[in-house]
This record gives structure tokens, C-alpha cells and sequence, in this order.
């Protein structure tokens, strides 16, 4: 299993158009094969910063992922315009 955990800002005024294309994300994500999980977070008090949980069977599901068209659309070109990209770290279980 491989592990996504990713830290997006959305711009000022744009909190809502952000949340609106992760839910599309989420649920186009939660169908592919690979995905085990996929959960959007959004910051208690801080309302633009919203957090990705992702699990893949490995890393051939995340590269899949990657190039799913719903992530090229939604991730790539559409989200990039209305927030930025804090932080993304991949991690595995520890066995």
C-alpha cells in the first residue's frame, strides 16, 4: 500500500469553488480500482486549507491515479487555477 497525504491552500474567495471540485474529485477517485481511500479534510479554523488522505494498492494504482482523466481535469486544470499546492508527502505502512 502506498499513502498520499497532500496540503492544498485555496486562493482568497475561492474556498468554495475548491471544496466543489474535490467532492467531483473524490467521487471519481473513490471508483478507480487501486484507490482504498480517499478522504478531502477541510481545516477547523483555518477554511481555505484543506488536507487529502489517499491510500493506493501500490504504486502502479497511484501513477494510474495520476493520469485518470477526472485528475487531469479537476487536479491539474481546474484546482491549480483557484489554489496552491502546500504539501505532498508519500508514505508506507509500517509491516
Amino acid at each position: 500500500m502506498v499513502v498520499l497525504a497532500v496540503t492544498w491552500r485555496a486562493k482568497t474567495g475561492c474556498e468554495a469553488e475548491v471544496a466543489r471540485l474535490f467532492s467531483k474529485l473524490t467521487e471519481a477517485s473513490r471508483k478507480e480500482p487501486g484507490c482504498q481511500m480517499y478522504l478531502v479534510h477541510r481545516h477547523r479554523t483555518e477554511p481555505r486549507r484543506f488536507f487529502i488522505y489517499e491510500q493506493y494498492n501500490d504504486d502502479a494504482a497511484l501513477e494510474a491515479h495520476r493520469g485518470a482523466p477526472h485528475y487531469l481535469q479537476y487536479a491539474k486544470k481546474e484546482l491549480t487555477k483557484i489554489a496552491d499546492r502546500v504539501e505532498g508527502n508519500l508514505y508506507e505502512p509500517l509491516e
